[in-house]
């Protein structure tokens, strides 16, 4: 009886060690399952946020490129306003400095 016993014994350490392997493999699974979910979870929600950031990118460029618009119309105004003050300041002192001019080279000095 002493053998059956032992006999039994081993049989029922095997077949725990059998039950044992099958849970760990059975949760090892379950980890890597949820492993991927997560992966999964996270890549989504950095889809998200990337298209969110890129909607709001291109928002703004889109709004300055309006200002861009206005600020080469704006330059090109004032641009033409400095070019008429600066005709004018030539045309208004054009006859002072031919005058200057006119005596420089024609005073003699010794």
């Amino acid at each position: 009886m002493g053998s059956n016993s032992g006999q039994g014994g081993i049989q029922l350490l095997l077949s725990a060690e059998q039950e044992a392997r099958n849970i760990f493999n059975a949760a090892r699974n379950a980890k890597m399952a949820r492993l991927k979910e997560a992966k999964d979870e996270a890549e989504k929600e950095i889809a998200q946020y990337r298209a969110q950031m890129e909607a709001g990118f291109q928002k703004k460029v889109s709004e300055t490129s309006g200002d861009s618009g206005a600020n080469v119309k704006r330059l090109e105004v004032d641009t033409a306003d400095k070019m008429s003050h600066l005709k004018s300041e030539a045309e208004r002192i054009s006859h002072e400095v031919v005058n200057m001019l006119l005596r420089q080279v024609t005073t003699v000095k010794n």
